[in-house]
């Protein structure tokens, strides 16, 4: 048997190498082992491959034969050798925040198990959105079947008769009586779409990527990171997070701003330019990948999740304010770069302080550049260019418009900033939200079945989308992801805010989880659920399956998700300049002069991202954000007895009515 493989780089565009293989002699049929996950063990082409990275296809014939071989796709373009550069330190850093402890100690398998195979409608159908009639069961209910087995005929609304496959070996189980009408459309009531019939397994079988490799369903280090934070801090704090949420609310509303306070902005400001770097395409793609993997149930534990995190904002919000310098100019440095250094050198521990200091300001420097920044715009771009189709590969003047934009906002600082998020941020979320309901209103007839399939895929998922805690995780991945409760970019902004209590902006952050997570995050789950979207397994990027869900109500409302990505990718690149630059004046020197210097540099990143294709990149600057919280949350939990030593006398001069109210919200009283 030899093996000649062709080749192929179609063009400069990263991650679309192409390899064919051709085999002659040994004996057919046979199959082909790819190390790339996403081929299937039947194809002799594998798509969508890294340029620049070794790849490995093995080969076996039907006599158990086999050839191996590897090859590595020529990179040509400067992106894609950047890009293959790139990749192995992604692998590295992905391999420590996503490593799986508990597997590993053998505490659980990891391996995903199914019990079962759902059969649903033909999806390549060209008409699989309109009626099918089932014509006539081949093969009887309760008969074992094997994998290939003509099973059904059915009939489409264009009198086309179409055949129906078992896609694995089992005990074949009958949903629909034949002479029924079926519809690829969830039933009113219902939440699912209907099925064919179910073949169940006499043992469970694990569940197998394209390529053959098993799925496995992993609890990632980073996650149960952030999440046993959250619920220390619920715990240690007493459920401040309860406690104080009308207290919060007091004062984002301005009841106690001081305007001869020391800082620059209101608790609101603060709140909203905080909320306007984490409510971003996390909670519309990111969200919308979460729920396909991990089911109606995912979002659940998403807004569990993002409830408990509403406390660990408010201990680094909190420090953030207390640990704040403010110059002789009046310019605010503050962030966990100051209570890592100050507040751990209180403790005796100085070296360390002045360790995780620079590492938290080092990941903020780059993340700023990857995940607030070129993320944003690489993705605004992308789904305005489809429904724009003009737009397409003008990538670097729609960077440029969007660069021009943010400078506009970030060259004034923080007040100029405050003051565009606190105007913006109401606006999208009011529109987003409104935009959901929409949906959901249309689609109001599936109610029950939605949170039916919610509590149910909570407390009793199937193995089919990764078991329990695979859902469990999915939906705590997703909620610590998106609130950045733990990463400490919060405390950055709120160290700006006009106060004479840091505890009071540890109040005002407990809104922002309830907003981004347990709101917008919420709003875009119910959204998928209740148009059956997250049942279908298509392929779709998560925008792209959330602009399908928005689609099913209105042909155009596609656009109005368009103008919401652009709104949260903006508002996110605005806060995000503010995070990365008081990062790096911790790194660099409080020069004016650096300032401007980073602010040029995060506009170029704005077009960079816009126009070109930095996968790897994009990647290893992403999860950045989530290493900021390894520093961060380590100096909270040796810095706990001292917030919660400041809240207990904030508490005290709360109720003793010690505290600044504003004159016009004594007025309202009278």
């Amino acid at each position: 048997m030899t093996v000649q493989l062709e080749l192929i780089n179609p063009s400069s565009e990263i991650n679309n190498g192409v390899a064919k293989v051709a085999v002659e002699g040994g004996l057919p049929p046979y199959r082909y082992k790819w190390s790339n996950i996403n081929t299937a063990l039947d194809s002799s082409e594998s798509y969508g491959l890294i340029e620049g990275m070794e790849h490995a296809v093995t080969i076996t014939d039907a006599n158990g034969n086999t050839v191996t071989k590897h090859f590595t796709i020529p990179a040509k373009s400067i992106t894609e050798i950047f890009n293959s550069s790139v990749q192995p330190a992604v692998d590295v850093l992905g391999a420590v925040l996503f490593w799986d402890a508990f597997a590993s100690l053998g505490i659980y398998d990891p391996v995903v198990y199914t019990s079962h195979t759902n059969i649903q409608l033909p999806l390549q159908d060209p008409s699989s959105e309109g009626e099918y009639h089932l014509k006539k069961w081949l093969v009887t209910d309760g008969s074992q079947v094997k994998k290939g087995e003509k099973i059904a005929l059915l009939v489409n609304h264009q009198n086309v008769e179409l055949s129906v496959y078992a896609p694995d070996t089992g005990i074949l189980e009958h949903v629909i009586e034949e002479n029924t009408v079926i519809s690829r459309k969830p039933k009113p009531g219902s939440y699912r779409i209907p099925l064919l019939a179910t073949i169940n397994f006499q043992t469970p079988q694990p569940l197998l990527h394209p390529n053959g490799d098993i799925k496995t369903s992993t609890i990632p280090f980073i996650v149960v990171w952030l999440i046993l934070g959250s619920i220390f801090f619920t715990l240690r704090l007493k459920f401040v997070n309860i406690r104080g949420f009308r207290h919060s609310l007091d004062l984002a509303r301005g009841k106690h701003d001081d305007p001869d306070a020391p800082g620059t902005i209101t608790h609101f400001q603060a709140m909203a330019t905080a909320v306007s770097a984490t409510v971003g395409l996390g909670n519309i793609a990111g969200v919308a990948v979460a729920i396909s993997l991990g089911g109606a149930g995912a979002t659940f534990w998403m807004f569990l999740a993002g409830f408990f995190g509403m406390s660990l904002k408010f201990a680094e919000c909190t420090l953030g304010v207390k640990y704040r310098f403010i110059d002789d100019e009046g310019r605010i440095f503050g962030g966990p770069m100051n209570y890592l250094r100050y507040g751990l050198e209180k403790k005796n521990l100085k070296r360390l302080g002045k360790f995780l200091a620079i590492l938290f300001a080092v990941l903020g420097v780059g993340a700023s550049f990857g995940g607030g920044n070129m993320l944003q715009s690489n993705q605004a771009f992308k789904i305005v260019s489809e429904q724009i189709p003009v737009l397409q590969g003008q990538g670097f003047w729609f960077g440029i418009l969007f660069a021009i934009l943010v400078g506009a906002v970030i060259i004034g600082g923080i007040k100029s900033i405050a003051n565009v998020t606190a105007k913006v941020v109401p606006v999208m979320a009011i529109f987003y939200v409104v935009g959901c309901l929409v949906v959901i209103g249309y689609h109001i007839e599936f109610l029950g079945g939605a949170f039916v399939a919610i509590f149910d895929g909570a407390f009793s998922a199937q193995a089919m989308k990764g078991g329990f805690i695979g859902v469990l995780i999915i939906g705590l991945q997703r909620a610590a992801f998106s609130s950045e409760a733990g990463v400490g970019s919060a405390a950055i902004a709120h160290s700006a805010s006009k106060t004479n209590h840091p505890v009071a902006d540890g109040f005002t952050s407990l809104i922002e989880p309830l907003i981004d997570t347990m709101l917008v995050c919420t709003m875009t789950a119910l959204v998928l659920i209740f148009t059956g979207k997250h049942e279908i397994n298509s392929g779709m990027g998560g925008v792209e399956l959330t602009a399908d869900a928005f689609g099913t109500v209105v042909s155009w409302f596609p656009a109005v998700l368009a103008v919401a990505v652009v709104l949260f990718a903006f508002s996110t690149l605005v806060s995000w300049s503010y995070y990365g630059m008081r990062s790096w004046s911790y790194l660099f020197g409080r020069s004016k002069k650096l300032e401007l210097v980073y602010k040029i540099m995060y506009l170029v990143f704005v077009v960079l991202g816009a126009s070109v294709s930095l996968g790897a990149v994009l990647s290893f600057a992403d999860m950045m954000i989530l290493a900021m919280s390894f520093p961060n949350i380590i100096g909270l939990y040796i810095m706990a007895p001292e917030i919660n030593a400041d809240m207990k006398i904030y508490w005290q001069k709360l109720k003793d009515g010690k505290l600044y109210i504003n004159p016009k919200f004594i007025k309202a009283k009278e």
